[in-house]
């Protein structure tokens, strides 16, 4: 036969169970949050400079230029088709193997990512990619680190 007590703090014991369940559970999910911000929090502006990889690759330059904001109807002032040519095109010094491009880092900067680009032996290019409207240019700071913020 039960006792009256047999079942005290019974749902004491249940609750606090549940809280601890609730609570690590919310853990995992921010640290999961958390990786998984930080693998694809310039997921956009690597893709991007992918597209401008392949299209060097496949000989596109028009469309190429394209992504760095600059079209026949509203060329570059600062960055002729000619000098994208020079750099980017097929005798450019940048274009010797644009399929073996790749990615070595990549950091946010303030309206923006800086890419740095491994396009061939021992050698980087430094590319800007705007995070609003994906425009691709050399990045304006001539090292690979964002300046430090005014305080």
């Amino acid at each position: 036969m039960a006792g009256y007590l047999d079942h005290y703090g019974a749902g004491e014991e249940r609750r606090e169970k549940i809280i601890k369940t609730a609570a690590a559970a919310l853990a995992i999910v921010l640290v999961a949050g958390g990786i998984l911000f930080f693998i694809f929090h310039n997921y956009r502006q690597e893709r991007q400079v992918r597209r401008f990889f392949e299209l060097i690759s496949s000989h596109d330059y028009k469309a190429a230029y394209a992504l760095w904001g600059c079209t026949d109807a509203k060329p570059c002032s600062g960055y002729p088709f000619s000098s994208f040519l020079q750099d980017w095109g097929p005798t450019g010094a940048d274009s010797q193997n644009p399929a073996a491009y790749r990615i070595a880092k990549s950091r946010s900067c303030g309206s923006g990512v800086i890419l740095t680009v491994d396009v061939g032996p021992n050698h980087q290019e430094r590319l800007w990619v705007q995070r609003d409207d994906l425009t691709i240019g050399f990045s304006p700071f001539p090292t690979s680190g964002c300046p430090a913020a005014p305080r």
